[in-house]
């Protein structure tokens, strides 16, 4: 089964937020991610909202997990961290 990140996110920083969108790709390559959304138009229905909403498609569950703890990926999150708040879910498709 495919496995999702479904990440929320609000930038505080945008000069150390473009750090991460430089290398976190890195990862995502490594692990045959597709990215489905990321950043655009949306429409908070119900509960907090965050400006910034990304859904990324991996070929497997695992393959998710495993992606974020790469070390790629987690070099790159460092900049993220750094730069604004953000919830991350991983979930296994249907």
């Amino acid at each position: 089964m495919k496995g999702y990140w479904i990440a929320r996110v609000t930038v505080t920083d945008p000069d150390t937020y473009k750090l991460y969108a430089e290398a976190a790709p890195k990862a995502f390559k490594k692990y045959n991610a597709q990215v489905l959304a990321r950043g655009g138009q949306c429409e908070q229905l119900e509960g907090e909202g965050r400006p910034r909403n990304v859904v990324i498609e991996f070929p497997t569950y695992e393959d998710a997990l495993a992606c974020y703890n790469s070390a790629e990926y987690q070099a790159a999150r460092q900049h993220r961290v750094e730069a604004g708040v953000a919830e991350i879910v991983v979930v296994e498709g249907v």
